[in-house]
């Protein structure tokens, strides 16, 4: 069998792109491996694909600071020229932040990737000390009941965020930070928590600004 190398790379998805699908993020970053002449590796088969895996799905709206895909390629290529090539056929805004080689042998990311970290910041005039208060009294409540398809999903508050949220000041606006753990049935979304919190007419930019494993209680990033 012909050696293989899992090049990981983190990159970001901000600005204007932040409304691009998963499946559009996706093609992008498929594309920009093939302009930067990557010797990208393709599954056997009647229909060869590019070999490579992302981490957990972003929905259309939200932000990203460090997003994952793994990359398997044909021969070594140096990290550093490998991030240099993607960033030169690449927009800002989808750029790659770093580059790394990882095991073949690493479990997937969609399946070592179990906790994301956010930050939701709100626009309005809620006080810091109000809206503290009040995502608090939410979390104490115990449980968040979701539709979704037409069928109610019930979230364990204790179990969906790893630690309590917490409400910064930044500048002439306040942000919730907070940390959501990810399983095969899903996650608690951000702006839907905050929405129960506070109400659905509180509109929200959410930004992930980071995706993390847990390991015997320790978060730890891929990369």
């Amino acid at each position: 069998m012909a050696e293989s190398f899992t090049l990981r790379v983190c990159f970001r998805k901000t600005g204007r792109l932040r409304h691009l699908s998963h499946l559009e993020v996706a093609r992008a970053c498929e594309r920009a491996a093939r302009r930067a002449a990557l010797p990208y590796a393709v599954s056997a088969g009647f229909t060869p694909r590019m070999r490579i895996a992302f981490g957990p799905a972003l929905p259309v709206g939200t932000a990203g600071e460090r997003e994952y895909l793994d990359l398997v390629l044909t021969r070594f290529l140096p990290p550093a020229e490998a991030c240099a090539a993607l960033a030169s056929v690449t927009v800002e805004e989808l750029s790659p932040v770093a580059c790394a080689y990882v095991s073949g042998k690493e479990r997937s990311l969609a399946a070592a990737l179990t906790i994301a970290e956010y930050d939701v910041h709100l626009e309005g005039g809620i006080s810091h000390e109000g809206l503290e208060r009040r995502i608090h009294a939410f979390v104490r409540t115990g449980t968040l009941s979701v539709e979704h398809k037409g069928k109610q999903k019930v979230y364990d508050l204790a179990e969906a965020l790893p630690k309590e949220p917490l409400v910064v000041s930044c500048e002439d606006r306040v942000l919730i930070r907070m940390a959501v753990r990810m399983s095969e049935r899903g996650s608690l979304r951000p702006d839907v928590f905050v929405a129960a919190a506070l109400g659905p007419e509180v509109h929200v930019a959410v930004t992930r600004t980071d995706l993390l494993i847990e390991d015997q209680g320790v978060w730890r990033r891929p990369l």
